[in-house]
């Protein structure tokens, strides 16, 4: 077996599933409350549905899923540059905040998606990629 160490080289993208007919609710929250932008998927996946987000070093890709239910464990995590101005700004649009302090010196909350997807929200220099 060749060793594989070194072949992953990065993450492209994560995919959160949603429900169909869910885009609207998904540019609503993503795009206008988490501030992500709308990036155009290519042409052949189009009619498969769902809508796909950039932001500073990511990708998130939203898709239909026809047998949805929502992941409350598995979550994506996004790293924060104000967590308390985006926990006020969650809260505003009705979306939950909740801090979680149960690893010491890592700010960090967790939120919802409109659809009941697990969120996890890192203030910027406290993420598990960005130190030990």
């Amino acid at each position: 077996m060749p060793d594989p160490s070194g072949m992953i080289s990065g993450l492209d993208h994560v995919q959160l599933a949603i429900p169909p007919g869910g885009e609207d609710a998904a540019r609503a929250f993503y795009g206008r409350v988490l501030g992500l932008a709308e990036r155009g998927k290519p042409e052949q996946l189009r009619a498969s549905g769902g809508v796909w987000f950039e932001g500073e070093g990511l990708q998130l890709h939203v898709g239909i899923e026809e047998a949805f239910a929502p992941t409350r464990k598995a979550h994506i995590a996004l790293i924060v540059r104000d967590l308390a101005r985006l926990g006020d700004a969650l809260r505003a649009a009705g979306s939950p905040f909740e801090a979680d302090d149960r690893v010491p010196g890592r700010s960090r909350a967790y939120t919802a998606d409109p659809f009941g997807n697990r969120i996890e929200l890192i203030a910027d220099g406290n993420g598990f990629s960005q130190r030990l």
